[in-house]
């Protein structure tokens, strides 16, 4: 296929509407906004002439869920990574499994607990024998993914040579050759050497907050997906990025496949589980997954979840305490957290839990929030 049938202005500007839908009010993004057509014009030629290379990345750390190394691509990047995601994602989609969750249409962490749900009641033949899970974790995964191995994969199953030598730019782009430091740089020193790329060889790792990394992080996976599917068999089965569960009877089984995906990763994948992460239990003690704690007969949300909103709630009353009443603008960016927060409660069974926090944690809140039916969510104005 030849380039110009890749790299065309309109799918240029399918890719840049894509990436403009959570940034649009970025500076970088206004400014290409404001220069749209010369600046697409301009990536055009970049691709069409492989003289493309990405810009500048910002490296910063967060600290929620867990502290961890960020490098944002130039918005221009951003663009280029929605273009090729565009192009190759339909080919891997149709390969992945079912029960691969992340970074998905479709899918997310609300259906992979609700896959999950539904694995404990097929197992224990609704909630009438007894069944086991094993939870493992990746050891460093982003860190750890090998360029070439995955260079490999995408070469192999993509056949464009405009799209593999694209894929070829990104994967062994390097930003920490070429980066701005943002926000504290106590908090980035504090990252251990193996889960950031300033501390693992050049040919290992992807950089974590872009499109493609997760994108890739996926494909890399795949293997390991087909794997345990079509080797090992293993009939409940589900990921969330580098989080794997398996759901057996037998508990000498999990520790037998344990071993044999131990072994496969290593080999095939240069990655190994973490030694000190695995969770090992009966189904009904709770799996503690994505934010929740499903058991067979309900699902609950995770204590940290629920303290994370009830600390954020108590700053907000202690700073109108503290500066009186508040204004409008800290009401509703008050109102659209703790939405985020009910919409996240709404997938588990905690009607008391929602009632609970609005009777006891809001405060001041009360009085600018009005509660939907059964503390579904809330919306702005007195309650009557």
């Amino acid at each position: 296929m030849q380039a110009t049938t890749i790299f065309t202005l309109p799918k240029l500007l399918t890719a840049y509407l894509s990436c403009r839908r959570h940034k649009r009010k970025s500076s970088n993004a206004l400014l290409f906004e404001l220069f749209l057509e010369t600046k697409l014009l301009k990536l055009q030629e970049d691709l069409r002439s492989h003289t493309y290379r990405p810009r500048r990345s910002i490296c910063f750390a967060v600290t929620h869920p867990k502290l961890r190394e960020i490098f944002a691509a130039d918005f221009c990047d951003r663009i280029i990574h929605h273009l090729l995601i565009n192009e190759i994602e339909p080919y891997f989609e149709r390969r992945f499994i079912f029960a691969s969750f992340a970074c998905r249409k479709e899918k997310g962490c609300h259906a992979a607990v609700s896959h999950l749900r539904k694995h404990i009641n097929l197992i224990t033949k609704n909630k009438t024998q007894n069944a086991y899970f094993l939870q493992l974790d990746i050891k460093s995964y982003f860190p750890a993914i090998d360029k070439n191995i995955l260079f490999g994969i995408i070469e192999k199953n993509i056949h464009q040579k405009e799209l593999i030598w694209l894929a070829k730019i990104i994967i062994f782009h390097d930003p920490t050759q070429n980066y701005r430091q943002k926000g504290k740089k106590e908090l980035l020193r504090q990252i251990p050497p193996n889960k950031s790329l300033f501390g693992v060889p050049k040919t290992k790792g992807l950089p974590i907050g872009n499109l493609t990394s997760q994108f890739f992080a996926n494909v890399y996976l795949n293997k390991l997906d087909q794997f345990i599917k079509r080797k090992l068999k293993i009939k409940h089965y589900l990921r969330y990025v580098d989080d794997l569960i398996l759901l057996s009877e037998n508990p000498d089984q999990l520790w037998q496949w344990r071993k044999e995906i131990s072994l496969f990763l290593a080999k095939t994948l240069q990655l190994e589980l973490h030694p000190d992460k695995d969770k090992f239990g009966s189904v009904y003690q709770g799996i503690d997954f994505l934010g929740y704690v499903t058991k067979p007969t309900y699902t609950l949300t995770r204590n940290r979840v629920v303290n994370n909103l009830k600390t954020k709630l108590y700053y907000f009353n202690k700073n109108v305490l503290v500066n009186g009443a508040p204004d409008k603008k800290a009401i509703k960016t008050a109102l659209s957290m703790i939405n985020s927060y009910y919409g996240h409660f709404l997938h588990g069974n905690c009607y008391r839990l929602r009632r609970n926090i609005y009777e006891k944690h809001f405060g001041a809140l009360k009085e600018y929030l009005t509660p939907a039916r059964n503390y579904s969510y809330f919306h702005y104005g007195k309650p009557r």
